[in-house]
């Protein structure tokens, strides 16, 4: 009996030890900033100048254009900051921008509209892993597993350049 109780425990053991953790840690150089180029479709984490890593990404489902409007579906242009970190987002992990700016809220003030926001790098629903289709509501969309090493290797506070 006492037999069978170790091998059940190694089972659980090696299982649990095979389960793909969303949260990795990561030692190397620090990003000190993120370029997007939206006609690209490329998103790169770079240490001042070196690049890290670099994805494939989507974008909203209007992604020409800054966005200026809620529900515009347009992903933002120009230089932000990373201000959250969600592990629970409703795709997979996500990093949160700090659009709207002030000259965001400014112009849609000004034209008498809401300028949205919530704007996150996250991870993608299996209806959309295969990273060729716009469809998010102004947010940048990587595969799950980028997500994680994105989400350990970015840090609050570092930039984000989103480009035309």
């Amino acid at each position: 009996m006492r037999w069978i109780s170790a091998i059940l425990i190694a089972v659980v053991a090696f299982a649990v030890a095979g389960c793909d953790n969303k949260f990795k840690t990561y030692n190397g150089p620090e990003v000190t900033r993120i370029a997007v180029f939206k006609e690209k479709r490329k998103m790169y984490l770079l240490h001042h100048d070196k690049v890290l890593k670099s994805y494939d990404i989507g974008l909203g489902f209007a992604p020409e254009q800054h966005k200026q409007i809620e529900g515009d579906g347009r992903t933002p242009e120009g230089d932000y900051f990373i201000d959250r970190k969600n592990p629970n987002s409703q795709f997979y992990l996500s990093i949160g921008m700090n659009y709207p700016n002030a000259a965001d809220r400014a112009y849609a003030r000004s034209i008498g509209k809401s300028p949205g926001g919530d704007i996150f790098i996250h991870g993608r629903p299996s209806i959309y892993q295969n990273g060729l289709d716009d469809w998010t509501a102004g947010c940048i969309a990587v595969t799950n597993k980028e997500m994680r090493d994105i989400y350990a290797m970015v840090n609050v506070g570092t930039v984000i350049s989103v480009y035309p």
